[in-house]
C-alpha cells in the first residue's frame, strides 16, 4: 500500500466498564500517521467519471432528450398510477403482517420444514388472488421472508403474485388468441411452484438451518382470536384489489360490473375495516369515527376525484397508527421500515428502465425496431432475448397485451410473445433492484436467471407447437 506521511491530531475514544457505570476517556495524540492513497484514489475517479459523463452529456441530441423524457415521464406515470393505490395498501399491509403475525405461523404454512403441497399451494393461490403488479407484490414478499417464511415458498409467491393474474390472462385469450392465453395460465402456475422448489434444491443447505434456528422458538400468545385477524388482513387485501381494479376490454360481464362499482366496494371495505380498528385492536372510537366522517365527506364532494377521499384515508390511518401505543405503534413502524427500503429502489428503476425503453407506445434510448428484428422467428436467440428484454422492462398490470399486440403486429413470433409474457409481468427492473435488498445478489441473480430460463425454453416449445 502506497501512502504519505504527515501531521495530523488524532482523537482515540476509549470505553470501558466500572461496574455498572461506563466510562469514556479521551486520549489525543499528535504525530506522523499514514494516509492511504488507495481509498483516496478510488475517490478521485470517482469525481472524473462524474465529470466526463456530465462534460460529454448528449445534450440536444433528439434520442438522447426524448429518452430522458420518456424516463422522467414513466416515473411521473408510475408515482400517479401506483404509489398511493398500490404500494401504500401493501405497505401497510407487509407491517401489518410483521407486527401482527407470529413467526410460527408463517413458518407453519410457508417455512422451511412446511408440507411442500401445503407451503407451494398457499404460495401460489396467495398470489393468484392479489393478482398485483410486478412492483407491488415486493412489500408483501419482503413481509412474508422476513417473518420466516421459506425461499421456494416465498419466490414461488413472489412469481405467482404478478404472473398468475385471471383478468390478464383472460385478456390475453381474448386479444392474441385462447392458445397463448392457455399457455400463460398454464406456463405460469407451473412457473412458480417449478421456480419456488429450484430455489430451495439451490440453497437447501441454507433454508434447512434457517428451520433449525426456527424450529425451537416459542408460540407467541396471540390477543385475539385467529378469525378476526383473518378478517382484517381480508380487508386490507380487498382496499388494495378493488382500488386497482383495472377496466377490461369490454363493457359487460362481471368483469366490468366490478369496474363500475370498484370505489363503492373499496369504500365499504375501508369503512368496515376501520370498525375492526375500533373493535379489535383498541383504538380509540373518536379518531375511527372522526376518519370515517372525514373520508365519507371527501368521497360525497369529489365522487369523480377518488385519489382525494383515498389519500385522507391514508392520512388517517397513519394519524391513528402514530398516535396510539402499542400494536398499532408497531404497525406503523415496520410500515415504514419496508417504506423506506423499498421505495428508492422502485422509483429509481422506474427512472433507468424509462430511460433505456421508454413507456408503452413510445421509444427509449432503444430503438423500438432493434427489438422487432430481435424477436421475429422462433430462434433460441429471439426467445431468449424476447425474456431478457421483458424481465428488465416495467409492465403495469394488462398493459403487456396491447404492447404485445402492436409487437405481434410488427412480426414477433408467438414464441416469444409468450415468452414476454411469462418474464415480464413477473419481473422488471424496478423489481430486481428491491429483491436484492431482501435476499441479496446470489440468490436474486439465480431467480432472474431461472424466470429467464424457463420462459425461453416454454417460448421455443410454444413456437414449435404454434407453427
Amino acid at each position: 500500500m502506497f501512502g504519505v506521511y504527515g501531521i495530523h491530531r488524532i482523537t482515540i475514544h476509549v470505553r470501558y466498564k466500572y461496574y455498572d457505570s461506563l466510562i469514556y476517556v479521551t486520549y489525543n495524540i499528535e504525530g506522523d500517521v499514514f494516509m492511504d492513497w488507495k481509498s483516496e484514489l478510488k475517490k478521485l475517479l470517482y469525481i472524473v467519471a462524474a465529470f466526463l459523463i456530465f462534460y460529454y452529456l448528449p445534450i440536444g441530441n433528439p434520442r438522447f432528450d426524448n429518452a430522458v423524457f420518456e424516463a422522467l415521464h414513466l416515473t411521473k406515470w408510475y408515482a400517479q398510477e401506483h404509489v398511493l393505490l398500490c404500494l401504500v395498501p401493501a405497505f401497510f399491509i407487509a407491517g401489518a403482517i410483521a407486527a401482527f403475525v407470529s413467526q410460527n405461523s408463517v413458518m407453519k404454512y410457508l417455512g422451511p420444514t412446511a408440507p411442500k403441497l401445503l407451503a407451494y399451494g398457499v404460495a401460489s393461490v396467495s398470489g393468484t388472488i392479489l393478482a398485483v403488479c410486478s412492483c407491488t407484490v415486493l412489500p408483501l414478499f419482503a413481509g412474508i421472508y422476513t417473518m420466516g417464511a421459506g425461499l421456494g415458498p416465498a419466490t414461488a409467491f413472489l412469481y405467482s403474485g404478478p404472473a398468475i393474474n385471471v383478468l390478464a390472462i383472460i385478456l390475453t385469450a381474448r386479444v392474441l388468441g385462447l392458445e397463448i392465453g392457455v399457455a400463460r395460465a398454464v406456463g405460469a402456475i407451473l412457473f412458480s411452484v417449478v421456480i419456488g422448489a429450484l430455489m430451495y434444491l439451490i440453497f437447501r443447505k441454507e433454508e434447512i438451518e434457517k428451520a433449525n434456528a426456527m424450529m425451537n422458538m416459542p408460540e407467541p400468545e396471540t390477543p385475539r382470536p385467529l378469525w378476526q385477524t383473518v378478517v382484517y388482513f381480508f380487508l386490507m387485501v380487498a382496499i388494495l384489489v378493488f382500488a386497482n381494479w383495472g377496466k377490461p376490454a369490454t363493457n359487460e360481464g362481471i368483469w366490468y360490473t366490478i369496474f363500475s362499482y370498484k370505489w363503492e366496494i373499496t369504500g365499504i371495505s375501508s369503512l368496515l375495516f376501520g370498525l375492526t380498528l375500533g373493535a379489535w385492536f383498541g383504538v380509540k372510537w373518536w379518531k375511527v369515527l372522526v376518519s370515517i366522517i372525514v373520508v365519507g365527506v371527501l368521497g360525497f364532494l369529489f365522487q369523480h376525484e377518488p385519489m382525494i377521499p383515498f389519500a385522507a384515508g391514508v392520512v388517517a390511518l397513519t394519524l391513528i397508527t402514530a398516535t396510539e401505543k402499542g400494536e398499532m405503534t408497531t404497525w406503523l413502524e415496520q410500515t415504514w421500515s419496508f417504506s423506506k427500503q423499498i421505495l428508492p429502489l422502485l422509483l429509481g428503476g422506474v427512472l433507468v428502465a424509462g430511460f433505456l425503453l421508454g413507456r408503452p407506445g413510445h421509444e427509449g434510448i432503444i430503438p423500438s425496431e432493434w427489438v422487432s428484428v430481435a424477436v421475429g422467428g422462433n430462434s433460441v436467440f429471439a426467445n431468449f432475448f424476447s425474456s431478457l428484454v421483458g424481465a428488465f422492462m416495467y409492465f403495469a398490470t394488462l398493459t403487456e397485451v396491447p404492447i404485445l399486440q402492436g409487437l405481434l403486429g410488427s412480426g414477433m413470433g408467438y414464441g416469444p410473445a409468450l415468452a414476454l409474457l411469462l418474464a415480464g409481468p413477473a419481473l422488471s427492473l424496478p423489481n430486481m433492484l428491491v429483491i436484492r435488498s431482501v435476499i441479496g445478489t446470489k440468490k436474486t441473480v439465480i431467480y432472474v436467471s431461472l424466470v429467464v430460463i424457463m420462459a425461453t425454453i416454454t417460448g421455443l416449445i410454444f413456437g414449435m407447437l404454434y407453427q
